[in-house]
C-alpha cells in the first residue's frame, strides 16, 4: 500500500523511483497502482513528473 499523505507519497515514489524503476509508467504497473492517480495527487501538492529526471520535482 501507498502512503495517502502527499508529502510521504512523494518521498515514497522519488525513492523507488531512484532505486527500483526506469520510469513512472514501469513503477506503477509493478506496484499495481494508478499512474494518473499519483500524478493528480502530487500535482495537487505542487508537483510534477519530469520524465527527464525520472522524478517529481516542484512546478
Amino acid at each position: 500500500m501507498i502512503p495517502k499523505d502527499p508529502f510521504m507519497l512523494l518521498s515514497y515514489i522519488n525513492t523507488q523511483l531512484r532505486d527500483n524503476y526506469p520510469s513512472l509508467e514501469e513503477l506503477a504497473s509493478s506496484l499495481d497502482i494508478s499512474q494518473d492517480e499519483v500524478i493528480e495527487k502530487l500535482g495537487k501538492a505542487g508537483y510534477v513528473y519530469s520524465e527527464e529526471l525520472n522524478k517529481f520535482v516542484n512546478k
